[in-house]
């Protein structure tokens, strides 16, 4: 398996959206890591130091609250409190680490009547106090609030950039913290770049645009996150309709890129997490991917092997099967190693798997 990209490879013609590449999906091997069929005492995923048990109905919401759609992120504050955002009601929804709802806010942040409202998210600690980033779509905004949801600043279209003559131009999908303060925003859904803000939110530069094989260059930019793995610390990209990662230092220089177009390694990268030294990243198109500090392949999970309901937001409640992922669009890791997704879906769906090992 070739994993960092060489750019004089020959590579494989891979969907570059949602909608097609269905029969080449077909084709792709059975999951590995999935045990126990649906009607199971308790559902396994994954081998050796990651095995998980998938919690069956985690996450419930007192009578007459409804998550809606979901098109967003989670996070996890150093209390333990996990926190979804979504495209309903209760932009952000937060929960203790047994699934027992415990607030919902945000209602600056309600989606628009396309539905489009909070998408990426990071929580990041300044001194004692803990604060979420955050991108909102129909706003065309990233934002500093607290837990509590109230608004610190925001920043809108980065017409610094030269890049926009209109702010529906504009889609940020994510948004995440350097050690420096300075932030990074991506417009994973507009001009396919990152934009670079310094710790006073004032803007800095931009790097990226729209391409296919070119190191540097993107094709739905989704999620950004630190790696501190290294020497130096760097901003890492899921490049998603590339299927591919790519890592810039701070200033924007390209270091390297994995390539994950061979042998199904990845699909649609849409969001990651770190815990120490291991990645983790939710492939849009239904599984988990977890890899070790060399970045090599260590499990899948949740894999159900079945392209027509992968990718998908509009699986139906009826059609979900647990132990079975259909489309991960945001991924975290708790203390305890435990992992939390969010789902695309207009029903709105997440989940926990509770690590064993």
């Amino acid at each position: 398996m070739t994993l960092i990209h060489n750019k004089n490879l020959n590579r494989r013609n891979f969907l570059g959206g949602l909608a097609t590449g269905t029969a080449a999906l077909a084709a792709h091997r059975l999951p590995a890591a999935f045990a126990g069929p649906q009607d199971s005492a308790s559902l396994i995923l994954g081998t050796g130091k990651h095995r998980y048990e998938w919690v069956r109905g985690w996450g419930t919401l007192p009578a007459g609250k409804n998550y809606g759609s979901m098109h967003g992120d989670v996070v996890v504050d150093a209390q333990n409190y996990i926190y979804f955002s979504t495209d309903g009601k209760y932009p952000i929804i937060v929960f203790d680490p047994d699934g027992k709802f415990v607030r919902a806010f945000g209602e600056d942040w309600k989606p628009d009547r396309d539905g489009n409202g909070t998408h990426g998210m990071q929580i990041y600690q300044e001194g004692r106090e803990e604060f979420i980033y955050l991108t909102s779509l129909f706003r065309a905004q990233c934002a500093k609030i607290t837990l509590k949801g109230e608004i610190v600043w925001t920043r809108g279209v980065p017409e610094q950039s030269g890049l926009y003559k209109e702010k529906k131009e504009y889609r940020p999908t994510c948004v995440t913290v350097a050690p420096t303060g300075d932030f990074y925003v991506t417009d994973g859904y507009g001009a396919n770049c990152v934009h670079h803000y310094n710790a006073k939110a004032d803007y800095v530069s931009s790097w990226g645009g729209k391409g296919k094989s070119e190191d540097g260059k993107f094709a739905t930019p989704h999620k950004a996150i630190i790696d501190k793995r290294g020497p130096e610390p760097l901003v890492l990209v899921t490049d998603r309709a590339n299927h591919r990662l790519q890592w810039f230092t701070l200033e924007g220089k390209h270091v390297k890129t994995l390539d994950g177009t061979e042998n199904d390694f990845l699909r649609l990268p849409s969001a990651l997490n770190f815990r120490g030294e291991e990645l983790v990243i939710a492939d849009l198109r239904g599984r988990l991917t977890i890899l070790d500090k060399d970045n090599k392949l260590i499990t899948h999970l949740g894999d159900s092997g079945d392209p027509k309901k992968q990718g998908s937001n509009r699986i139906t409640r009826d059609q979900w099967v647990d132990g079975q992922f259909i489309a991960p669009h945001g991924v975290s890791w708790d203390k305890q190693g435990n992992l939390y997704v969010a789902e695309w879906s207009l029903d709105g769906r997440l989940e926990k798997l509770k690590r064993l090992a």
